[in-house]
């Protein structure tokens, strides 16, 4: 059977429960596949990304749950596969679909609360790098993109490494405004940074699932490792 590798960067600090985490998420994206056994690693946990590749045939492929493609997608990845020629598919954040997914998960909330997207602010909370221009390069692409498919009043992106802030991005606004942590992953900067930043910035409004949790995007996995062997 077919399989797939689901990375993240995960939690050098304290590996286990995001090497956890991201195991249940495989296993979500796995029920919902067609014939591909998905399995994940995260790439802080000691040994257990080299471990799931040993274990993965020659066709297999590998999927960089990461919003970006950068350094941990180009350089690392291929470096720690030691020579293995697998197939490194293209990140979450660089998928071309991931604006309409996101905007239909935003559709959705703005309906369960009857408001109106062109009355509504957005901010967007995302990592950014105070060493490379590349992750707030791609979450500035998305919010273009997203704009396309969502008129809000304003959407205003926020970073957790470089500025502007989270928190910059979420002040002054009224309790209708929602806040999308631009993430695959629910990672300390998530729990604890989004947060934090929220709180400085007296956001009054709702806090949408980290973007790699919607339920949109784990179907959409799926159906792209689906189609991975179907176009081979």
């Amino acid at each position: 059977m077919p399989q797939a590798l689901i990375v993240a960067h995960g939690q050098p600090s304290d590996p286990e429960p995001a090497e956890q985490s991201l195991a249940t998420y495989a296993a979500e994206v796995h029920a919902l596949c067609e014939g591909v056994t998905v399995r994940s690693a995260t790439l802080a946990a000691p040994d257990m990304f080299e471990q799931r590749v040993s274990e993965l045939t020659d066709t297999a492929v590998i999927y960089p749950l990461f919003m970006a493609k950068g350094w941990f997608v180009t350089s690392a990845l291929p470096k720690r596969l030691a020579g293995r020629a697998l197939r490194i598919l293209d990140p979450l954040g660089v998928d071309p679909d991931l604006p309409v997914l996101v905007a239909t998960a935003l559709y959705g909330r703005l309906h369960e609360n009857q408001w109106k997207p062109e009355e509504t602010d957005l901010v967007l909370a995302a990592h950014g790098s105070g060493r490379s221009r590349n992750p707030s390069a791609v979450a500035r692409s998305f919010v273009a993109e997203l704009e396309k498919q969502l008129t809000f009043r304003s959407i205003r992106p926020g970073f957790v490494e470089e500025p502007p802030s989270i928190a910059d991005a979420a002040s002054g606004l009224s309790t209708q405004a929602l806040c999308l942590p631009f993430f695959a992953c629910k990672g300390g900067h998530v729990l604890d940074d989004v947060p934090q930043e929220l709180e400085a910035a007296t956001f009054k409004g709702q806090v949408m699932p980290v973007v790699g949790e919607l339920p949109q995007i784990k179907q959409h996995i799926a159906i792209t490792l689906t189609r991975a062997f179907h176009s081979v």
